[in-house]
């Protein structure tokens, strides 16, 4: 795979812009592709079967567009499809979940500690941040709660007011999040409302935005691997979704910070 190649990026919406956006601000260099599977949004509330059989379908878009490390941008999808994803693209590209690059975080930062978690019902109940914490053997705990309404709160813009504020209040002081040391949003829409969630904490908890993570991780493996490229121009960027609407365009501007051009792509006809 040559160095040109782009990096291909994908989730269930428009959440995975904030992943996006922080490896282009990382590594400007790089030619990204998108894919927002808008269709079947939200995949926190799918079976685990369903979402294997949209991830396989769009890995088959990236690779068609020759991406050469495959970022799988979404926490449920993650969970529930990374090992039939990684096995089914083989060597024809890098895959790269966002779990395990927080897992990795967590074992050189926050040892004999116990955090809280927020993502969707699919990844709080696949239990997969708890096993892969505990198997680190750093006496590392997280107490997890599903918070389902949050990414479909995000995906409407209603962030940063009031309905917002009460509705992440209503989530936070929940019993299963008392007495953590730090919080891990494990949801890609989520960094959107960090600020909100600070302010709850009164900044007296840390707040884990996983997806600067995540961004440092791609960077070393395409250096790993040997498929960086150098410093230079920026990298072109191609953003698609499987369902286009102009609304949905203009609330892109709020996960990726600036304007950006969506393409409906016809994966599903």
């Amino acid at each position: 795979m040559p160095n040109s190649a782009p990096i291909g990026i994908f989730d269930s919406g428009i959440g995975g812009l904030t992943l996006a956006h922080a490896i282009t601000e990382l590594i400007p260099q790089e030619p990204i592709i998108y894919f927002g599977d808008t269709a079947h949004l939200p995949y926190g509330d799918k079976s685990a079967t369903a979402i294997q059989a949209y991830s396989v379908k769009i890995c088959n878009l990236l690779l068609e567009k020759n991406c050469k490390l495959i970022l799988i941008a979404c926490n449920s999808a993650s969970a529930a499809a990374y090992d039939l994803v990684k096995t089914y693209v083989g060597t024809k590209a890098v895959v790269v979940n966002v779990i395990d690059p927080v897992i990795q975080y967590l074992d050189q930062h926050w040892a004999g500690k116990t955090l809280g978690l927020i993502g969707t019902k699919q990844t709080v109940n696949s239990g997969i941040y708890a096993r892969k914490a505990e198997a680190l053997g750093k006496d590392i705990h997280i107490q997890s709660l599903a918070t389902p309404l949050l990414a479909p709160m995000i995906e409407e813009g209603f962030f940063n007011n009031t309905i917002s504020e009460q509705i992440i209040r209503e989530y936070l002081e929940q019993d299963v999040l008392k007495n953590i040391e730090g919080l891990i949003l494990a949801c890609t829409h989520y960094p959107l409302i960090k600020s909100q969630i600070d302010e709850f904490y009164q900044s007296r908890i840390p707040v884990i935005d996983t997806s600067q993570i995540v961004a440092q991780e791609i960077k070393r493996i395409l250096n790993q691997h040997d498929l960086s490229i150098q410093a230079g121009e920026i990298g072109s960027r191609q953003f698609f979704v499987s369902d286009y609407t102009d609304s949905f365009e203009k609330s892109t501007q709020l996960f990726f910070g600036e304007a950006i051009k969506l393409t409906q792509y016809p994966i599903w006809d």
